[in-house]
C-alpha cells in the first residue's frame, strides 16, 4: 500500500501541543474518513522523534526504542492519509531526515512546518528552557543565540530548531515546493479560533466533527512567575531526578498552577534585540515566498509585534514573585495532602491483605499441612517424597 503522509516537525511554541492532543482524543473519528493518526499514547509521536534522533530525555528515551519504526510501518500499511507531528523533528539532522522520509515508503510525502515570529519565540523558548530545569539567566540566554555560530547546546537547540530556513532545507529539499505547507502563527489580536482554521485546512480536517476541547496544551507563562520557576530550579535541580521533576515542577507548579496567572506582564524582548528579530523573521518570510511554498496564512505574520514595555525577568523584585510563590506553595500543599490519602489507603489495603493472609494460616486444612511437612522433613525419605512433590506442584515450601 501506498499512501500520503503529513509530516509536521514544528516549530516549538506553534500551537503543536493543541493539535495534537486534538489529533490523539479523535482518533477514532479520523480513521473512518481516511485520516491515521496512529498513537497508543498521547506522547508517541515524542517518543518515536526520540527513537528516530536518538535523543536522551529524562529517561524516557527508554521507553521510545524501536518507536519510529512502529510508526513508520503503520505509515506504510495505510493507503490513506496518515498525519506524523511533533516539534523535535525540527531538529533532525541531514541522516536523520534521509531515514526518516525512506522509512515511508511509496508514501507521498508532504512536510508541514507551524512558525512564529521570532520577536514572540526567543522569549518563548527561554520560557521553555526554564520549564525544562534551565538555570540560565534571560540575559545569557539572548547573549549565547545572538551569537548563532557560537558552538553551544542552548544555541544549538534554538536555532536547530527555529532558523525556518535551515529547517526546510533539511526537510523539504527532496520535495516539491508544492509538497511544502508553511502554516503561519496568526499575530495577537487575531480571532482566537484562526490557528486551528489554518491547521485544519492544511491537514484535510475542515468539515469534521471533532472535539476541539482543550485537554493538554503547553501554556506561557508571565514575568515573575518564569523568574519564581528558575530560582525554584536553582534549589531543586541539584536533589530532584528528571522523572520527579516533570509532574511536580514542569507540571504541577508551571503548566497547572503558575500558568494560570494571567494578569502578570508578558515576557517580551528588550529593545536592542527587537529590531534585530524583527529584520531576520522578515528575511525568513521573503526567502519562503521567493521558494514558492504553500504558505497557510500571511508570511507578514512573520514580521511579529511592534515593540512594547520590555520587563526583565532577571531583576524581578521579591514583592512581585510573592503572590505566585503564595500559589505554588498552596499547590504543593494540596498535592502533598492528596498524596497523604493514597498512602493512608495503600496501607489499609495492605493492613487488609496481611490480615486475610494471616487469617489463612490459621485455618484447620493450613496447620495440618504444616505439621505433615514438619514430619516428613525429618527423614531422607520424607525429604525426598516433599522434593518429589513440589517439583510436580511448582509451588513452595510454604505452599506445601
Amino acid at each position: 500500500m501506498s499512501g500520503r503522509v503529513l509530516l509536521h516537525v514544528g516549530t516549538p511554541k506553534t500551537g503543536t501541543s493543541y493539535l495534537q492532543d486534538v489529533l490523539f482524543r479523535n482518533r477514532a473519528q479520523l480513521e473512518p474518513q481516511g485520516i491515521r493518526y496512529a498513537a497508543d499514547r498521547f506522547d508517541a509521536h515524542f517518543l518515536a522523534a526520540l527513537d528516530l534522533m536518538r535523543l536522551t530525555w529524562g529517561g524516557l528515551e527508554t521507553q521510545a526504542v524501536g518507536a519510529w519504526d512502529r510508526l513508520a510501518a503503520s505509515v506504510r500499511e495505510w493507503d490513506g492519509t496518515s498525519i506524523i507531528s511533533h516539534e523535535i523533528l525540527s531538529t533532525a539532522s541531514p541522516t536523520q531526515v534521509a531515514r526518516a522520509l525512506e522509512s515511508f515508503g511509496g508514501a507521498e510525502v508532504h512536510l508541514v512546518l507551524s512558525v512564529r515570529d521570532l520577536v514572540r519565540q526567543i522569549p518563548a523558548e527561554w520560557q521553555e528552557n526554564v520549564k525544562h530545569r534551565s538555570l540560565v539567566s534571560y540575559a545569557r540566554f539572548l547573549e549565547i543565540i545572538a551569537d548563532p555560530g557560537r558552538d553551544t547546546r542552548i544555541g544549538s537547540w534554538f536555532w536547530g530548531a527555529q532558523e525556518i530556513p535551515d529547517i526546510l532545507d533539511r526537510w523539504g529539499s527532496s520535495l516539491p515546493p508544492s509538497h511544502v505547507h508553511v502554516v503561519t502563527v496568526p499575530p495577537p489580536g487575531a480571532p482566537r479560533d484562526e490557528l486551528w482554521r489554518r491547521f485544519s485546512r492544511t491537514f484535510g480536517l475542515d468539515g469534521l466533527d471533532l472535539d476541539l476541547t482543550p485537554e493538554r496544551a503547553n501554556p506561557s507563562l508571565g514575568v515573575p512567575e518564569t523568574a519564581l520557576l528558575r530560582l525554584v530550579n536553582k534549589r531543586v535541580v541539584p536533589i530532584v531526578d528528571p522523572p520527579d521533576y516533570r509532574p511536580l515542577v514542569r507540571e504541577l507548579l508551571a503548566h497547572q498552577t503558575l500558568s494560570r496567572r494571567t494578569d502578570s506582564a508578558r515576557l517580551g524582548l528588550p529593545p536592542e534585540k527587537h529590531a534585530w528579530a524583527q529584520d531576520l523573521s522578515r528575511a525568513w518570510g521573503e526567502e519562503i515566498t521567493r521558494r514558492g511554498y504553500d504558505v497557510v496564512g500571511d508570511v507578514a505574520d512573520l514580521v511579529g509585534p511592534p515593540p512594547g514595555d520590555f520587563v526583565d525577568p532577571d531583576t524581578a523584585p521579591a514583592d512581585e514573585l510573592l503572590p505566585a510563590a503564595l500559589d505554588a506553595i498552596s499547590a504543593l500543599l494540596v498535592e502533598g495532602s492528596r498524596l497523604r490519602a493514597v498512602e493512608a489507603e495503600l496501607h489499609r489495603e495492605l493492613d487488609e491483605a496481611r490480615a486475610a493472609l494471616e487469617r489463612s494460616y490459621l485455618r484447620p486444612s493450613y496447620r495440618l499441612r504444616e505439621k505433615a511437612v514438619h514430619s516428613l522433613e525429618t527423614s531422607a525419605p520424607g525429604r525426598g517424597a516433599l522434593g518429589v512433590y513440589r517439583r510436580l506442584r511448582g509451588r513452595s515450601s510454604r505452599s506445601a
